[in-house]
């Protein structure tokens, strides 16, 4: 276990070893889901301490995935959005393609096969560089998962084979079998025995040649294709030394594991005709399933037991299992839908929570007048543009005379005024810069920003909207009073050190200019004490 200390916690925080206890999480098969929760707890904690939200967002993915391996799937579901949403929002192609891997194996317990193909081939598209080993091999592995449950067995079977090459390419035997394993356990689950028992006995091969003891998930597949081909006795003998492996692993698998090895092992005791230990081991996995309140596997036990008695020619105890079996199977059934319908709520819900807030964060970028950014979104996005573009080019406009249309005409047809000003603004700006934006800084004042725009040719861009609002046709709003615009213009390009502040002064004692020059007009230039240069009046653009 890679060890990381954080201040009030024995030390100061070391983002690389944290970094590399996530990669434990992220980049190993860790069939303890428990102990390995809570690891991923704890280094979440860790990442807070640094500040590092990414190493936030990977340890909050870490934990949605073994919520997920842990049977809780809805909260599962619930906490891979805010960790999706960070990943699109900062170009996180690694942590992006890790979420669609969690989404696709969310739909496939929720029986959506279509959803959950659609996320694996995302999380194997958004695979580049920055991929690790591990992930080129597994996205393929898994991708060959939901292309198996969605009926395609052929291109199942060449993402498996792909996923093999790579990890024989990478030299990660260790992965190859676990791609062998879910690739052999496929083709048994679509049908085609011949192909399952192939891929088995490479697996086997595999682990001969590495010194791999088999665990016993993997015993467990290679057991039930030995059954599917009927080769009893084999599957007899590797169920028991599956579930000897079992009990050498200090039984840290799933509840459900031994369980379910008990129910193969029977199986293939039936095949044998050797009913006897055939139902000492069904009893065993029975008394299990009542101890580990196992529903879905107590209904295959009850299958089995239909099976086992039909088997012996107790036709009538067959019966009644099989009626106890169905009547086991439509509870499951029910309850797994009741289960279903609880998380696509609750992702329904999640989706709906995640709009609102996206609608909030824009609305408070808005005014609530005229619908142009305010304030707020400027100083969001203008420094971070001024710093990438040096020939950005601002204005500050100015409505003339608004004071006599508040005072002749009223506050509403001022406001109305300020309305369809607005909309000139951003409809003519977007026809001449359709990259920039307009905002109203407050009152009757605007903010027009030009991105990668020199000041000369901003000026006349400006000018032709200048023009554009005094030839509206006011008469049925204002009936007499004219509405014009000053501008003042600063260009990024005459500043030494052009920020906000210092282009947006410039602008400001520009247009100071333009309203004691006669106003109706552009002015420019970076000359103190508001002594720019008039581009234009309204007499000359007469």
């Amino acid at each position: 276990m890679v060890a990381v200390t954080s201040a009030g916690r024995g030390g100061d925080v070391d983002s690389e070893r944290l970094s590399a206890a996530l990669l434990r999480l992220e980049d190993e098969i860790n069939w303890d889901a428990g102990p390995m929760l809570n690891r991923a707890v704890e280094l979440e904690q860790y990442a807070r301490d640094l500040g590092d939200e990414l190493l936030i967002a990977r340890a909050e993915l870490s934990q949605a995935n073994l919520h997920m391996r842990n049977g809780d799937v809805t909260l599962a579901a619930k906490r891979i959005w805010k960790v999706h949403k960070w990943a699109l929002d900062n170009d996180a192609k690694q942590l992006a393609a890790r979420t669609h891997l969690v989404w696709s194996n969310i739909h496939r317990h929720l029986g959506d096969a279509a959803q959950s193909l659609e996320h694996a081939v995302l999380c194997v598209e958004l695979l580049d560089e920055t991929a690790t080993d591990f992930m080129h091999i597994w996205h393929r592995n898994k991708l060959g998962d939901a292309l198996a449950l969605s009926g395609s067995a052929d291109a199942a079977r060449t993402r498996y084979e792909q996923a093999a090459d790579l990890a024989t390419e990478l030299d990660r035997p260790d992965l190859l079998l676990a791609v062998l394993n879910n690739y052999a356990y496929a083709e048994y689950a679509a049908g085609n025995s011949e192909h399952a028992r192939h891929v088995a006995d490479r697996l086997r091969t595999l682990a001969k040649q590495e010194g791999f003891k088999l665990d016993a998930s993997i015993q467990d597949t290679v057991g039930v294709i030995q059954i599917e081909n009927q080769q009893y006795a084999e599957a007899e003998r590797t169920m028991i030394a599956c579930i000897d492996s079992y009990h050498d692993g200090g039984a840290q698998d799933d509840a459900d594991a031994l369980p379910e090895y008990l129910l193969t092992l029977a199986r293939a005791q039936r095949g044998l005709h050797a009913y006897a230990r055939a139902q000492r081991s069904l009893d065993a996995s029975r008394r299990l399933c009542a101890e580990r309140e196992l529903g879905q596997v107590l209904v295959k036990v009850h299958q089995e037991q239909a099976e086992l008695h039909a088997a012996r020619g107790e036709f009538a105890e067959a019966f009644a299992a099989h009626k106890e079996f169905f009547a086991a199977y439509n509870r499951m059934h029910s309850m797994r839908r009741e289960a279903q319908a609880r998380t696509r709520q609750v992702m329904l819900e999640t989706t709906e929570a995640r709009e609102e807030a996206e609608l909030f964060r824009e609305q408070a970028r808005r005014d609530p007048l005229t619908g142009l950014h305010n304030r707020r979104y400027v100083d969001e996005q203008l420094p971070d543009l001024i710093a990438a573009d040096s020939l950005v080019t601002v204005a500050i406009l100015d409505i003339d005379h608004f004071k006599q249309i508040n005072d002749h005409l009223s506050h509403d047809v001022g406001d109305q005024v300020l309305v369809r000003v607005a909309k000139l603004l951003e409809s003519e700006l977007a026809a001449v810069s359709p990259d920039g934006f307009a905002a109203r800084l407050g009152g009757e004042e605007f903010l027009l920003v030009l991105p990668d725009t020199p000041e000369e040719r901003a000026v006349r861009l400006l000018d032709r909207i200048r023009r554009v609002v005094g030839r509206h046709d006011w008469v049925a709003l204002t009936r007499q009073l004219p509405v014009t615009v000053s501008i003042g213009v600063a260009g990024g390009g005459n500043a030494a050190e052009a920020t906000q502040a210092a282009l947006l002064s410039t602008a400001d004692r520009n247009l100071y200019a333009a309203k004691h020059g006669g106003r109706d007009r552009v002015v420019c230039g970076s000359g103190s004490g508001g002594h720019g240069r008039q581009y234009r009046d309204s007499a000359s653009a007469a």
